[in-house]
């Protein structure tokens, strides 16, 4: 394929080789004029490893070669990768002035290109937030295009999971590939760049690959604050936290997984709660500061105030509670998150019914009993014997269960509001319906 690749930063670089490598015929782009220079006397204008001889090589054979001008370089391609930088505002805003500066041109040169040479396709590779493209880039592409997107050009975003060092190890060996299609077939023109390259490809609706290149370095960021913040209250306690991390890693079952990474509701419990709240008060008395772990519960309280938030939003006063104990097929009711939340209900003054088939109050005995008699002393008087009588009650109704019997009650349009806590089986049928609200959306 023809491929125009604008902005020679490290991914653009590392991008415009390696597609130029892959075989397809590669013009790359950049304001600046020595890194153009630089590009087509078969140098980089990066330091990366592998970087400098796979471009004198793409260079030597002429699958590579750079210009300053995007209206050349548009013209002469099928493809136009953008790889401009979305560096941050001084208020940690998103800059997108080169993103819309480049679309402008990249616009421009495909209303003067005409439809004679096919179908272009616009790929944005660069870091952006959800709905830049759709909101943002997409309508000026169609102000100076004079078309419609999926019509008349084709969009897709394909973010990048490239590491500086080993960047050009991670494009012919990546650990996914995303393609946020606008259409089909823009789609298919990014998938057939990548052909032949290892690894699972995800294609998927354009706000979604943008949010998963946030959802990583987020992640990413979190990891690294996370074992450096253990770290120094290991030291402070005497323990060899390289230790610590080494069977924490080998737990591949929990640890390194995809356990609790699913979106839904607050945790809670007899351990999570409580042995959080003692490490970061070890790590105080040591002099320790650990804002992430500190913040660890305050983020659940106020995810669980989300959901109060909710119920307020629909002017109901008659609620049900579908689930009280603090994970399904237990009585445990210590720290539950559900307590906490029919705990605020309550103290809002909603007239509250609870059904979950493993609690019943005279059966509660020991810390669980002590639990609620402090934190729910009013337990007996709103507990239901059944799912219809909660449903009978309620003109909203919050969902905190994956329980067979509430799912298989639960009504579709009329009833009560479902304020869902769990993301339902059926959630993706039923978020087109009036009467739902997902928190695990």
């Amino acid at each position: 394929m023809r491929v125009s690749v604008l902005g020679l930063g490290y991914v653009g670089c590392v991008s415009a080789a390696c597609l130029a490598s892959l075989g397809h015929e590669v013009i790359g782009v950049d304001v600046n004029q020595a890194k153009v220079d630089l590009v087509n006397d078969g140098k980089a204008p990066v330091v990366e490893e592998r970087i400098g001889e796979l471009i004198a090589e793409v260079v030597r054979s002429g699958a590579l070669r750079a210009t300053a001008d995007v209206r050349e370089a548009v013209t002469a391609s099928e493809v136009s990768l953008v790889c401009v930088g979305t560096p941050s505002e001084p208020n940690g805003s998103l800059c997108t002035t080169y993103l819309e500066r480049v679309t402008e041109q990249i616009g421009a040169a495909l209303a003067d290109r005409g439809g004679s040479s096919g179908r272009h396709t616009v790929v944005f590779r660069s870091t952006m937030l959800p709905g830049t493209c759709l909101n943002l880039l997409v309508p000026i592409l169609e102000k100076y295009v004079g078309g419609t997107a999926g019509v008349d050009f084709g969009v897709a975003v394909n973010p990048e999971f490239l590491r500086e060092g080993t960047s050009v190890r991670d494009f012919f060996d990546p650990p996914k590939t995303v393609i946020g299609e606008f259409d089909p077939a823009s789609g298919e023109v990014v998938a057939a760049l990548y052909g032949g390259l290892p690894g699972e490809v995800f294609r998927v609706p354009v706000p979604t690959a943008e949010a998963i290149k946030y959802a990583d370095n987020a992640f990413h960021g979190l990891k690294i604050g996370f074992a450096n913040e253990l770290g120094a209250v290991c030291q402070a306690l005497g323990v060899d936290s390289h230790q610590v991390m080494d069977v924490f890693l080998a737990d591949r079952k929990l640890n390194i997984s995809p356990a609790y990474l699913r979106p839904g509701f607050a945790f809670g419990g007899s351990c999570l709660p409580k042995d959080l709240r003692s490490l970061v008060h070890a790590a105080q008395r040591a002099d320790v500061s650990v804002p992430i772990l500190a913040h660890v519960l305050p983020s659940n309280s106020d995810h669980l105030q989300r959901a109060v938030e909710l119920v307020e939003r629909t002017g109901k006063r008659r609620a049900g509670l579908f689930g009280l104990s603090f994970k399904p097929g237990t009585d445990d009711l210590r720290e539950s998150p559900l307590v906490e939340l029919a705990e605020r209900l309550f103290g809002k003054g909603y007239d509250l019914r609870i059904y979950d088939a493993n609690v019943s109050l005279s059966r509660l005995l020991g810390a669980n009993r002590e639990y609620i008699e402090t934190r729910l002393p009013h337990l007996a008087q709103l507990l239901a014997d059944s799912v219809g009588e909660v449903l009978e009650h309620a003109e909203v109704c919050l969902v905190g269960t994956r329980d067979p019997a509430v799912l298989a009650a639960l009504p579709h349009g009329e009833g009560p509001v479902i304020v869902d806590l769990v993301r339902l089986p059926d959630a993706e049928a039923r978020r087109a319906e009036k009467g739902y609200m997902g928190l695990a959306w």
